[in-house]
């Protein structure tokens, strides 16, 4: 058997996602109570935004999970949105700077049948293998995993409950009882090691562009991004769109970068032309890394384009893309606050 290195991000419109993130270090991703609260507000506004319904989720102390399926925005988005939003606000409260997450946050793309409702049984297993409470009976009370509100001793209206007690039964209390049937078989039966960080995925091929798969790759058969058998693969290669490609035109450049420099500018203090000039005053670097990071990250405009707009060399706006994360953290704001 080979086994695929892990490649570009799997995102397609519809489709069910386990998405996992762990904390750098090992360290604690929730200090408290108010920091799991935050990170929940936080998707439900994301996930509502996104029309994203979450099956299940689970806050551990240093990482956490969530089975949600992919809405109207783009999975990769929509994550960076919750995750830099939680790690600006953490960093504030907690009075740290720097990153808060190992690496960048994990999606498994599903096959819906059979590993749907396996998969909502293992995360919201996961405190009581993890003995963080002792029993089912404290699952039920407990607040930071989704399994509560599908038994309807808690709300959260970012959870689609109706969705997931279709799967059980007619009505909503024999739905409920069967649920609670099925997570306690799961738990006598013992952990599902394929399930662990995603596991071991049968596939052939990648996903973009598909020609690549015709071209010497239909010898790999594993591939971590996904939890599925070859031929669901095989249908999501086919319904896959390719990625979105940078803005080609200059003409294209000045509808986009105009608004955001004045954004930026105005959040800043600074002019427009200020940000559009060589200066190399510390507040002007500043803005323009972040007009930088927005330009290229969140409208895939190409650096050299921006770089060309702004007066500066491709490596000044490369260096803002990669900076830019801790120039946020440091004036506590979000990027989203600087879309136009």
């Amino acid at each position: 058997m080979y086994y695929m290195p892990r490649g570009p991000r799997l995102d397609a419109p519809d489709a069910l996602y386990h998405v996992m993130a762990r904390a750098i270090e090992r360290r604690r991703l929730f200090h408290d109570d108010h920091d799991r609260a935050d990170f929940l507000t936080r998707l439900g506004r994301v996930a509502q935004a996104a029309h994203s319904p979450v099956y299940a989720w689970c806050l551990m102390p240093n990482h956490f999970h969530l089975l949600l399926r992919r809405g109207t925005a783009a999975l990769p988005s929509m994550m960076r949105r919750l995750l830099t939003g939680y790690a600006v606000a953490f960093n504030h409260r907690h009075h740290r700077t720097g990153h808060l997450l190992q690496n960048r946050f994990k999606s498994i793309l599903v096959q819906e049948d059979p590993y749907l409702l396996e998969l909502l049984r293992y995360i919201h297993l996961n405190p009581v293998r993890a003995r963080l409470i002792v029993d089912l009976d404290e699952l039920e009370r407990y607040p930071w995993t989704g399994h509560a509100v599908l038994r309807g001793r808690r709300t959260y209206a970012a959870q689609d409950t109706t969705f997931i007690l279709e799967q059980f039964g007619r009505s909503t209390a024999e739905a409920r009882r069967a649920y609670q049937q099925f997570v306690r078989a799961g738990l006598e039966q013992g952990a599902r090691p394929e399930l662990d960080g995603g596991g071991l995925r049968r596939s052939q091929g990648r996903w973009h562009p598909v020609e690549r798969v015709r071209c010497g790759r239909e010898r790999w058969t594993a591939d971590e991004r996904l939890l599925g058998s070859s031929e669901f693969v095989h249908a999501v290669l086919q319904q896959a769109a390719p990625p979105p490609r940078p803005l080609a035109a200059r003409s294209a450049i000045g509808p986009v970068l105009t608004p955001l420099l004045q954004t930026v500018a105005a959040r800043c203090g600074l002019s427009a032309a200020a940000l559009a000039s060589n200066s190399r005053r510390r507040p002007v670097v500043a803005a323009r890394a972040l007009v930088s990071q927005v330009a290229v990250e969140r409208y895939a405009l190409s650096p050299t384009h921006v770089a060309d707009a702004l007066g500066v060399s491709r490596q000044t706006v490369l260096y803002g893309v990669a900076h830019a994360s801790r120039l946020l953290a440091r004036q506590h704001w979000s990027l989203d606050a600087l879309l136009p």
